[in-house]
């Protein structure tokens, strides 16, 4: 970057080699480096090094000291208000957030090694980056960049090439698309040697080494990767046209320090306290630096420096050969005569007409010539002094003025600029046509390429031969400076003092006048003109003032009531949603001072300092920025100078430009100033003339220029908008050759139809005018085009306005009230993060798009009926209830005033506040709220021995519960039997059963022999995943059975291994086993077998889900009627053949939660699934329902249930909102055609340990009821059934709750058993009963009970069948509802009824069924029964297995 003032003074009097040759016994002491901490407090831990761009990575509280901060007392800062992440910056830094900002970047760990101001052994981030600190708790809310794995590191958001991709090689990640991920895509490009991977449109994974066909960093930033990646919704993976790319061994932008004790180059960054003062033939200086860094975002210098030296000029005299010292006046002479016409050169004008521009390698950018398109060196940079980064701006001209006082500069890869005093060796030459990347922020000039420098040269200023510093020489004919003759510097300037802009500033020290523009505004790229006039150095440059020897008194703490021709004004507020000074800004926040800060903002009305190192300037004060209640709230010291005051937080030290307080004033003449320049000063980079030159007539310009393109016209003078730009796209400043014709001709070449000049030098360009700009006086537009005198461009905060067609201006933006979707109404602006709680709980990251329209549109879509938008792109949905209960309370307009990301015509709300709207028309759903009996009820039922993970009723009537090994007690057996006719009996109720092998994590299904077989297939780890075991039930109520498990894994196994698997009984008797992994956390088994096993056996290979692994777990599986096997798997759904296994239709994918369509429903992201009921003839689609799930990463549950119609032609899912999020959820067919659902949590995922916050409510779904009318709130239990919790269907029509195993150190192993008593249970009426002969029932016949109906309305009689279930992990396996046509007669008490059984197998697979009778609502206690007659047997089942330690009940009727 350009040397500072200081800096050049410091080349000037103390040079490194001159030091060391006069004092050869001088000790360097080298400072040692800070670290992380090793140990954080609690949980937190280090993240990592990250850019801190702007806006702020982490911005959501700060605080800043500058003798007290440390790593540790930032995060206790951060962890007391509940944020989740802290970061450290530039010493006294802290900063706190819930998420890392999109624009953040990882960056090298070398990067923060500035030291904290508390702590001298802990680094605390460096200029423009963060150390940054995670809790180790709460993940971000919502989506993010993955930073990189495997070695690679993010590069960038990327655009495509433009004749070709940007990465050339397409490649399919493990699981195909849909399963990608950033990893998965390194990963695969790693495994094939390429040094570089990208993600893009979510699912697609290129790699190369090289980025091809001038493919460049997207123009909009980080934020243009914005779409989720299809495999892990967590992080981005590029967007259309877009790619997140990762290259291998790259850890991020880095910027170079100098680190030579004391340099006479350029490169040294020193601060501004340095006092210069002279007395006979010594020089004394005071010099603040020896190794510091500079990093700069947007042009603006951030300075931070250390130690301090001194020296007399006696030892640079002695070594004058490498010194920029020249005693003698005829030296300087000979250098003001070179610099004369560089100043020349650089002075003139042209008003001739601008030629359109055209696309080309710019051959001068202000004093630098371009070289050539050179390569990168060989292991190192070929230009290594100091780097900048611009990707959505750069240009050759933002670069030349990052690098002045450099010999030489160059731009790389779009939007890079390095710079150096000497090219590395290795880096040679390259064909011009390499350098093909085109500037972010001028399409006409080129930036480089990957690995390829657009490489300038400085060859037009006069240099010392030693140290390439530039020369000045200042006559003084005063005496106040003792003694000296004269006194030659090196003077270049690092600060910028007009917007948009980065620039040299120029100081005089001539005896007699002062170099001065004409206008107050600083609106030349030549940001300020200083003067120190007299005979003295300016204290405003220098610190202190060489007029005087005289002793004085001891300088302490206060206030300074003047600086230079600026007097303090006060302690003054920020603006109100603005800057209060919005002119210009600079940064110092190791260095800072008044004067540094005067220096920066010359020719402005106002300045300011605010937050101790921030520095702003302008001509006017912006609305709200008043006096503050007491001049204590400025209360920073400056880093600079401890006797002085730099405003504070929100607050800014305050100083207006006043009478002028000696010296030369503005009223010289323009030839007078430019004489005065080409004799006192030679400035590395003048691109403007209005600095050099006094105001003269304007009587020669005129508002409009002639000439204009057909069309074009002259609007008048505008106002700038009153909330943002009036034109939305500013193009690169021209500082030398802007003109009303160049501007238009820019403007229509990028398809615009209304062009304006502000400030003389800018360009903007739009179809419209935004934000209430309005018609102002023409005489507000006053400043000449520097391309042609005789044109007015405007001035500041005025536009010169052009257009053709018609000129449209819109309104100021507001809260959108009008237009809304559906019933929605606006509320009001509303606080949020009251307490750190969110009003509304659902957050969406809308980064292009977000609107009233679009945010809205999306919350009523999932149910939401209150509903706001924040800071502009954030989008949330939500409950009313939950606002008020969150404190929340409306707020004043002006607070909600960032305009929205998709339409910056409206507003989204504004900071911790939102633009609140609620859904006012027909609601959404409406939740049932009964009371008394009608919400049901939990109750006890018995203590258990065992923590169950499956559950299943056997047609005894009695209930098998299987556990993981090693969960209960040493000398449990793994499996129990529990007799529901002796629960008052603890010794008989229970009786043990014995497997042999772990069973955790099984699946099991009641087998349609004759004896109602349960099979239990998987399990965990080795030999268990083949585990094939049988039970064949025995006994009664109240009669112990005599049977046990059995199991031989050497003659009957599966022929995968399988964990967390799922099975059903197939229409002609067999069973599918379907998925699981091969063992615990293992690889997929992504096939399916049958048993019996055919001969030879028989498995197939299913694509899907090896691509969904591992969240495809215990699929939920149903026969449907018109054929097929219909599949729900992760968020995916399809239906399969039956015979053939081969994919016959595939659904859309389930809808996810409001914020997350990559939510999931099976385990581990674990929901619940059920058929609806089917009622004769039979002939309706089926539904299939789906309620509860989770996602990956933030794991929030989902709170919806979907349901669809898979054999329709194109089937969709329909939305309902549940009245609470649940995962692990378990849900429970009732024998009235309803479902109770149940357990779980909302939060987390499926696991040991791995959700809170426990579900104790239980909703009852009533199919027969509207969509969004169908859910009731029930009962609550008192236990919390988390992770290997159950719901299965008694015989007498309550519910059995059991199971919780979730191993988190909160809730404990549950041994408890309830019962949940549905409101029929509760109501008082009598339960009908009935007897049955014929258990064997054929499809299609006749079935004859006889039934008491109590309530004697035979009329009212309804017959279920529910099919027997196994439950574990939210999966009914085996779960069907069926309705039987009936017709009775008789007594009541002895009706007979003729029931009509399902017409076939793929209505009712075979197999065993619960045969409920209700009388009107109330069932009575259900009889066994089987389903399917001779097809039940079809697959041999009651003959299998064929081995002797096997049970086999042979085929044929039951009881036979």
């Amino acid at each position: 970057m350009a040397p500072s003032i200081i800096q050049a003074a410091v080349s000037l009097f103390c040079v490194a080699s001159a030091f060391a040759s006069a004092d050869s016994n001088a000790v360097v002491l080298e400072k040692r480096g800070g670290v992380v901490p090793s140990t954080l407090p609690g949980t937190w831990a280090y993240q990592g090094c990250y850019t801190d761009p702007g806006p702020r990575t982490l911005s959501a509280s700060s605080y800043t000291t500058t003798t007290a901060m440390t790593d540790e007392s930032c995060i206790n800062y951060c962890s007391n208000l509940g944020y989740y992440y802290a970061g450290t910056e530039y010493s006294s830094q802290c900063y706190c957030d819930n998420a890392i900002a999109s624009t953040g970047a990882v960056a090298a760990p070398s990067d923060c090694a500035m030291t904290c101001s508390g702590n001298s052994s802990e680094v605390c981030g460096g200029p423009n980056r963060l150390t940054v600190f995670w809790n180790g708790k709460n993940p971000p809310p919502g989506p993010s960049t993955d930073p990189g794995t495997l070695g690679y590191g993010f590069l960038g958001c990327y655009t495509e090439g433009t004749n070709g991709r940007a990465l050339t090689h397409g490649q399919t990640v493990t699981g195909g698309q849909p399963a990608t991920t950033v990893a998965l895509c390194i990963q695969t490009c790693k495994n094939l040697g390429y040094t570089l991977a990208g993600v893009e449109y979510a699912d697609e994974c290129y790699c190369d080494n090289t980025i091809q066909n001038a493919a460049t960093i997207a123009p909009e930033g980080i934020s243009g990767c914005n779409m989720l990646c299809a495999g892990n919704s967590s992080e981005y993976c590029g967007a259309g046209n877009r790619l997140d790319i990762y290259k291998f061994n790259y850890t991020g932008v880095s910027s170079t320090s100098s680190s030579t004790l004391i340099s006479s180059s350029s490169s040294s960054q020193l601060s501004s306290t340095t006092s210069l003062l002279s007395s006979s033939s010594s020089i004394s200086s005071s010099v603040a630096s020896t190794s510091s860094s500079s990093s700069r975002a947007n042009g603006v210098a951030n300075v931070a420096s250390s130690t301090t030296l001194s020296q007399s000029s006696s030892a640079a005299a002695g070594s004058s050969t490498s010194s920029t010292i020249k005693p003698s006046s005829s030296s300087s002479s000979s250098v003001l005569s070179s610099s004369t016409s560089a100043l020349s050169s650089v002075s003139s004008t042209s008003s001739s007409a601008t030629p359109s521009p055209t696309l080309g390698h710019k051959q001068t950018v202000g004093l630098y010539s371009f070289q050539g398109c050179y390569t990168e060196g060989n292991g190192v940079r070929a230009l290594s002094a100091a780097s900048f980064y611009n990707y959505g701006g750069m240009t050759t001209e933002i670069c030349a003025a990052d690098c002045a006082g450099y010999t030489y500069f160059g731009v790389e890869y779009g939007g890079e600029c390095y710079c150096a005093n000497s090219l590395a060796t290795s880096s040679t030459l390259a064909p011009l046509t390499d350098c093909s990347f085109i500037c972010p922020g001028n399409s006409y000039e080129y930036c480089g390429a990957g690995n390829r420098l657009e490489l300038y040269e400085l060859t037009s200023v006069a240099y010392t031969s030693s140290s390439r510093s530039l020369v000045v020489s200042t006559t003084s004919s005063s005496s106040s400076i003792a003694g000296s003759s004269s006194v030659s510097s090196s003077i270049v300037s690092s600060s910028s003092s007009k917007p948009s802009s980065s620039s040299s500033s120029l100081v005089s020290s001539s005896a007699s006048s002062v170099v001065s523009s004409s206008s107050s505004q600083s609106s030349s790229s030549s940001s300020s003109l200083l003067s120190t006039s007299g005979s003295s150095v300016s204290s405003s440059l220098l610190s202190s003032s060489a007029s005087s020897t005289s002793p004085t008194a001891s300088p302490t703490l206060g206030i300074k009531q003047s600086i230079g021709n600026y007097a303090f004004i006060g302690c003054y507020t920020e603006g109100t949603n603005s800057r209060a000074l919005t002119g210009a800004a600079s940064y110092s926040y190791g260095a800072m001072t008044l004067e540094m800060c005067a220096a920066s903002c010359a020719g402005y009305t106002y300045w300011g300092v605010e937050y101790g190192g921030e520095c702003y300037c302008g001509n006017a004060l912006s609305a709200g920025s008043v006096l503050a209640p007491t001049q204590s709230d400025c209360s920073f010291t400056c880093p600079g100078n401890a006797l002085e005051y730099c405003g504070a937080g929100n607050r800014l030290e305050m100083y207006q430009l006043g009478a002028s307080t000696g010296g030369s004033t503005s009223s010289a003449t323009a030839t007078s100033s430019v004489s005065v320049v080409s004799s006192s000063i030679v400035s590395t980079s003048i691109s403007s003339t209005s600095t050099l030159s006094s105001s003269s007539s304007t009587s020669s310009q005129t508002s409009s220029a002639t000439g204009l393109p057909p069309g074009w016209k002259y609007d008048g003078c505008y106002s700038e908008g009153t909330n943002g730009r009036a034109l939305q796209h500013q193009q690169p400043d021209q500082d030398q050759t802007n003109t009303v014709e160049s501007c238009i001709n820019t403007c229509i070449g990028l398809g615009y139809s209304v062009a304006g000049m502000e400030y003389g030098v800018q360009c903007f360009c739009d179809n419209y005018v935004y934000n209430g700009a309005a018609p102002a006086a023409a005489s507000n537009c006053n400043m000449a085009c520097p391309g042609n005198s005789k044109e007015i461009c405007g001035n500041g905060n005025y536009l010169s306005l052009y257009n053709t067609g018609n000129l449209t201006v819109y309104a100021p933006p507001a809260a959108q009230k009008t237009n809304l979707p559906g019933s929605w109404t606006y509320q009001g602006c509303y606080s949020d993060n009251i307490n750190n709680v969110r009003a509304l709980f659902w957050q969406n990251i809308l980064t292009n798009n977000n609107t009233a329209t679009s945010c809205l549109s999306l919350c009523a879509q999932y149910g939401y009926m209150a509903a706001g938008m924040e800071y502009g792109d954030e989008c949330y949905c939500g409950d009313a209830s939950a606002l008020v209960a969150s404190g929340s309370t409306q707020q004043p307009e002006t607070d909600c005033q960032v305009p929205c990301s998709g339409n910056s015509a409206y507003y989204c709300g504004g900071g911790s506040r939102l633009s609140y709207y609620t859904w006012t028309g027909t609601p959404l759903y409406v939740w049932n709220s009964p009371t008394g009996n009608a919400m049901g009820s939990y109750e006890f039922l018995v203590g258990g021995v065992v923590v169950p993970l499956i559950t299943t009723v056997g047609i005894n009537d009695k209930v098998v519960f299987m556990e993981k090994s090693g969960t209960g007690a040493p000398n449990t057996t793994g499996t129990y039997e529990l007799d529901l006719a002796s629960i008052d009996d603890f010794p008989n109720a229970w009786r043990a059963l014995h497997v042999k092998s772990d069973i955790f994590c099984s699946a099991g299904v009641t087998l349609p022999d004759k004896a109602g077989r349960q099979l239990n297939i998987g399990g965990w780890a080795g030999a268990s995943t083949y585990g094939v075991r049988i039970y064949t039930p025995s006994g009664s109520p109240g009669v112990p059975g005599t049977t046990d498990w059995e199991e031989n894994v050497n003659e009957l196994s599966l022929l995968a291994g399988r964990w967390y698997p799922s099975a059903m009984i197939m229409t002609n008797g067999s069973v599918l086993v379907l998925g699981g992994e091969v063992g615990s956390n293992s690889a997929p088994t992504p096939s399916c077998e049958i048993l019996p096993a055919p001969p030879g056996g028989y498995a197939k290979y299913l694509d899907w889900l090896d691509r969904t692994d591992p969240d495809n777990l215990y699929p939920f599986l149903f026969v449907l009627p018109t054929g097929g096997i219909f599949v729900v798997y992760y968020n995916e759904a399809r239906i399969i053949d039956e015979v053939t296994f081969d994919t016959i239709k595939t659904l859309p994918n389930l809808p996810g939660s409001v914020n997350n369509f990559l939510a999931g429903r099976t385990y581990p992201l674990e929901g619940t699934g059920v058929l609806f009921p089917q009622y004769p003839p039979y002939t309706d689609p089926v539904t299939v329902l789906v309620c509860g799930g989770s996602s990956n990463g933030a794991a929030y549950a989902i709170d919806n249930c979907v349901s669809t119609q898979p054999e329709v032609g194109s089937p969709t899912w329909t939305l309902e909102r549940m009245p609470s999020q649940r995962v692990m959820s378990c849900i429970c067919a009732l024998p009235d055609g309803t479902y109770l659902i149940l357990n779980g949590a909302q939060e987390g995922v499926a696991g040991f340990g791995l959700a809170t916050d426990p579900n104790y409510n239980a909703v009852l779904y009533d199919p027969s009821k509207p969509v969004n009318h169908r859910m009731s709130i029930m009962a609550t239990t008192i236990v919390a059934r988390l992770y290997h919790s159950e719901a299965i269907l008694l015989p007498d029509g309550r519910v059995l709750v059991s199971g919780s195993d979730p191993e988190d150190g909160v809730h404990p192993e549950e041994y408890r058993v309830e019962v949940f008593n549905p409101p029929y249970a509760l109501s008082g009426a009598t339960p009908p009963s009935f007897t049955i002969t014929n258990t064997d029932w054929l499809y299609g016949a006749s079935v004859s009970i006889t039934a008491n109906i109590p309530t004697g309305n035979l009329g009212a009689v309804r017959v279920s069948m529910m099919a027997a279930v196994s439950s574990t992990h939210g999966n009914s396996l085996g779960q069907r509802t069926l309705f039987l046509a009936v017709s009775c007669a008789g007594a009541a008490n002895s009706a007979t009824c003729v029931l009509t059984t399902p017409p076939s197998a793929h209505v009712a697979p075979p197999g065993w069924y619960q045969v409920f009778v209700l009388d009107g609502p109330t069932p009575g206690h259900s009889n066994w029964v089987r389903v399917g007659g001779a097809i039940a047997d079809a697959a041999g089942l009651g003959n299998w297995p064929a081995f002797s330690d096997f049970t086999r009940p042979g085929l044929g009727a039951v009881g036979s």
